[in-house]
């Protein structure tokens, strides 16, 4: 089926939605977000300013918000990464709820679904319909919606969001306190959206991180993409092998060392274009992306980590992704 043909066909069954309004715009922005491959990225959008007060501000280790938050800011350099080094930890609160006027909270911005008294927030890994079943575990509960810019406190309720009502589930093969997972079906059509929580953790080196997302000896298939073709929605999407070089970048990933996010480090990184984007699907059919940047640095979403991989194994890798 291609992309008009989909399009089509999803647009044909959200106008047989006759009695749920907010699900019909919960799939209309998947509709819009989801299913036209990678697109121009916006201005890095903070977590802090997307749900809570929380992802740039006060997490970083003293050492590492001087390092990039200092007045002149400089560019990163990228260390000497020692495998098996331990690192200072860096802390990611756990997502403040807004007060009862609803300061500081802009939930429409973002996606996002309060499970266990946390804020899950929509996924970078994609999981297409058609392979959710095979993952869809326990169930969890029914979304209520009801959150927007302007709610309070007292809307984060459990299992409150602002994707409208949608059954909730675990995820087979991945920790419920880190990965969940909306699941609906509307004339045989299913339609499923990955949630991640990625607040409230602590991370020393990058398989806190990326060791959730289950990649090592877990890919397969991979791509990867020049930021031209990225940032020009051009799609031109180029074969990366899965072989030892792949699991050796996967392994030095691991071990790589967090670096805090800020604005002038993010204002640095993402005002150039020496980046490449890499797409790892996985053997349960779900795609991670991940974004490599020249100085050595790669991230996943918009978790507010960097992480800062061995000299040597990020330089060869980011070499042998050439066109």
């Amino acid at each position: 089926m291609n992309e008009e043909q989909f399009k089509q066909n999803y647009k044909k069954a959200v106008d047989h939605m006759k009695t749920n309004e907010q699900m019909k715009k919960r799939v209309e922005q998947s509709l819009n977000t989801q299913h036209q491959g990678p697109k121009r990225q916006r201005k890095p959008l903070y977590i802090a300013a997307s749900v809570v007060i929380a992802a740039s501000i006060g997490l970083a280790a003293p050492s590492v918000w001087q390092k990039f938050n200092g007045p002149a800011a400089p560019t990163p350099q990228v260390a000497e990464v020692t495998p098996g080094a331990s690192f200072e930890p860096i802390v990611i609160p756990k997502m403040e709820l807004p007060d009862s006027q609803g300061k500081g909270a802009m939930a429409d911005m973002m996606q996002l679904v309060v499970y266990g008294g946390s804020v899950y927030t929509q996924s970078p890994t994609l999981l297409e319909g058609a392979n959710a079943l095979n993952l869809r575990g326990e169930k969890l509960g029914t979304t209520t919606g009801g959150i927007n810019e302007l709610s309070g406190q007292e809307k984060y309720t459990e299992l409150a969001s602002n994707i409208g009502e949608a059954d909730i589930y675990a995820v087979n093969g991945y920790d419920k306190d880190f990965r969940i997972m909306s699941y609906t079906e509307i004339d045989g059509q299913v339609y499923a959206q990955l949630f991640d929580k990625n607040n409230g953790i602590t991370i020393g080196t990058g398989t806190d991180l990326i060791g959730k997302l289950h990649l090592e000896g877990n890919i397969a298939s991979a791509q990867w993409e020049t930021f031209n073709s990225w940032n020009n929605g051009l799609q031109q999407l180029q074969p990366l092998a899965v072989d030892e070089a792949l699991d050796s970048f996967i392994s030095s990933l691991n071990a790589a060392k967090p670096i805090a996010t800020s604005p002038e480090l993010e204002e640095n990184l993402y005002g150039k274009e020496d980046r490449k984007i890499i797409y790892l699907t996985l053997e349960d059919k779900t795609q991670v992306p991940l974004v490599l940047f020249g100085e050595g640095l790669v991230r996943y979403g918009n978790v507010p980590v960097f992480l800062e991989v061995e000299k040597g194994a990020f330089q060869s890798f980011w070499n042998s992704l050439s066109e």
